[in-house]
């Protein structure tokens, strides 16, 4: 299964944030969109997937499968996100709903995709929050939102993206909140469920040492414009653009390497 975005067009508000972006991201690739930010990367996320704000308009394709998504049903859509493809967003605190137990909102995704008996879909909540390394998952699945650390709330916001199973994930920024130590662990679980799965991932950041550990392509936006697209190996070596340039100057994460070659 790919993902195809061509001449993607968005505007919000009579002004263009979007303007002819394009890429794709094949069965099993890695693919980052990295950019500062204001240059588009989320809008492009939520755009893939059928969330923009009331009043955007989209122009050009995205295609998953062959199947034309701009335009589609919201009903169609909804069914497609979580089942086929997900996401994990930048904030779990506002990601999650607040006053129900987070194994309710895991065992949710699961129902309403399988539509498995709530017996059921509460074992499998209990065993994907054990898959994404939560602590004594029997007893933090029965836990609010506000009750864990921003670690484990990103844990719930992953193994709600993957209760299901998607061919693709869509990461938007999963870490930024979180300490570096903090920031590696997640990290590390994202490639070992995406490795472990055969899934394609899209990982959005402004940070390119990041970037460097997680992915194997990179496309770089600015102002709305793809103006570089490379191997990741190629904007460490040789950016190109300004902004990829001063992409990789301001590079601060801490570096950590993963079991295994991410390249």
């Amino acid at each position: 299964m790919s993902l195809q975005v061509e001449d993607l067009v968005v505007e919000i508000g009579g002004r263009r944030v979007l303007d002819g972006v394009s890429f794709e991201v094949s069965d099993g690739q890695r693919l980052g969109l990295i950019g500062e930010s204001g240059s588009g990367k989320s809008v492009t996320a939520l755009a893939v997937l059928g969330l923009l704000p009331e009043g955007a308009v989209a122009r050009g394709s995205v295609r998953w499968n062959g199947i034309e998504l701009l335009g589609m049903r919201d009903r169609e859509l909804a069914e497609l996100r979580g089942d086929e493809i997900g996401m994990v967003f930048q904030e779990p605190r506002t990601a999650l709903n607040p006053i129900r137990t987070v194994g309710r909102q895991i065992a949710e995704a699961i129902r309403i995709h399988e539509r498995v008996p709530r017996r059921q879909a509460r074992e499998r909540a209990v065993a994907e929050a054990a898959r994404v390394h939560l602590p004594d998952p029997e007893t933090v699945v029965d836990r609010y939102p506000h009750q864990l650390s921003g670690g484990q709330r990103q844990r719930v916001a992953i193994a709600m993206a993957l209760a299901c199973r998607p061919r693709l994930l869509i990461a938007d920024e999963p870490t930024t909140a979180l300490d570096v130590t903090i920031q590696a662990e997640i990290l590390r679980l994202l490639l070992s469920l995406v490795a472990e799965e055969g899934m394609s991932l899209v990982f959005i950041t402004h940070d390119l040492a990041v970037l460097s550990q997680v992915a194997t392509h990179g496309v770089v936006l600015d102002a709305g414009t793809v103006i570089e697209s490379a191997p990741i190996g190629t904007l460490l070596s040789a950016p190109q653009a300004p902004v990829t340039q001063a992409l990789l100057r301001d590079a601060t994460a801490t570096l950590w390497r993963p079991e295994g070659d991410a390249s």
